[in-house]
C-alpha cells in the first residue's frame, strides 16, 4: 500500500469497491481511514475474501512469487487478479494452471515473467486474460526511446529484416 497502491485504492473506492490490503506494515491510520481500508497482516487470510487482487509491489527477494501456487489457490472462482507491479511477483505457471482449470475468473496483466511476452505464451490462449504493454515510465527520454524503436521496426519491416518485440507474426 505504497504510493501506487494508495492511488489505485482511491480510484477503486470511488467505484464503491471495499479496500483490503496486505503490506509489510499498516499504513498511517489517517490514510487507512481516508481509504476506508482494512489491513491484513496475513495475505493468506485476505485472499479468499477479496474479489479483485491488485498487485502493485516491486520485485525483491521478499516479493518473488509472493503469489505462489498455494496463495493463488486461495482465490475464489469469481476473483480477478491484476498485476501492474512486476512479473515475478506471481508464479506464472501456477496462474496458468488456475486459468486452465477455471479456478479464477480472469487476469489483467500489465507485466509478465518474460517481457516482451513471447508469441507462444500460454497466457495468450485464454479469453479471460487481458495483457497490456507495461509502460514503466512517462519521461521525454522514454518516449524518445519508444519512438526510435517504433521507427526501427517500421524500417526493418520495409527492409524485410526481423522486427523488434514482434507479438504476432
Amino acid at each position: 500500500m505504497g504510493r501506487i497502491g494508495q492511488a489505485v485504492a482511491k480510484r477503486a473506492k470511488s467505484f464503491g469497491i471495499s479496500i483490503h490490503y496486505h503490506n509489510r506494515k499498516a499504513v498511517h491510520p489517517s490514510t487507512e481511514a481516508e481509504l476506508e481500508a482494512t489491513y491484513w497482516e496475513n495475505v493468506e487470510q485476505m485472499l479468499p475474501r477479496v474479489d479483485i487482487v491488485s498487485v502493485n509491489c516491486p520485485s525483491t527477494t521478499a516479493t518473488h512469487h509472493l503469489l505462489n501456487a498455494h496463495r493463488l489457490s486461495l482465490l475464489s472462482s469469481h476473483s480477478y487478479l491484476v498485476n501492474t507491479g512486476r512479473g515475478d511477483v506471481i508464479d506464472e505457471l501456477a496462474l496458468i494452471e488456475l486459468l486452465k482449470q477455471k479456478k479464477i475468473a480472469g487476469a489483467g496483466l500489465d507485466v509478465t515473467n518474460t517481457e516482451p511476452l513471447q508469441t507462444n505464451s500460454k497466457l495468450l490462449k485464454y479469453e479471460n486474460v487481458i495483457i497490456t504493454p507495461h509502460a514503466l515510465c512517462w519521461t521525454d527520454e522514454c518516449f524518445h526511446d519508444i519512438a526510435t524503436e517504433a521507427i526501427s521496426s517500421i524500417l526493418n519491416f520495409i527492409d524485410k529484416k526481423p522486427i523488434l518485440n514482434q507479438v504476432n507474426k
